[in-house]
């Protein structure tokens, strides 16, 4: 777990943005340069256009491009009429997130699975 400090840090480096239904948030194949963080609504990640993830609130996507220097693997839209989401650029990522880089990984490997 981040402790408050390391929290503090990362909320600072956040950016939020509000989609609206149908929006894409990352498009399959896109280079990747943000990680995000669903706050508020839905949203599906679609590989090859099948859904094989459903997000909610809290849920994390697009770190798989910036852990493993590939192009997106799936795009993501959003499903709530409305929807706001927090990102991260690849620096702060990087610099904020290392330590988790283990979690992530095992979540990786599910997707990978999908």
């Amino acid at each position: 777990h981040l402790d408050a400090y390391e929290v503090s840090q990362v909320a600072d480096a956040l950016k939020s943005e509000t989609f609206k239904k149908g929006d894409l948030v990352v498009r399959q194949g896109d280079v990747g340069n943000h990680f995000f963080l669903l706050e508020e609504g839905s949203a599906v990640a679609l590989k090859n256009g099948q859904n094989v993830k459903n997000y909610g609130p809290r849920d994390y996507f697009g770190e798989l491009a910036l852990m493993s220097e590939v192009p997106r693997q799936a795009s993501v839209r959003i499903e709530s009429e409305k929807a706001t989401v927090l990102s991260l650029d690849r620096k702060s990522f990087k610099r904020l997130l290392g330590p988790l880089n283990e979690t992530m990984s095992q979540k990786a490997q599910d997707y990978k699975k999908a």
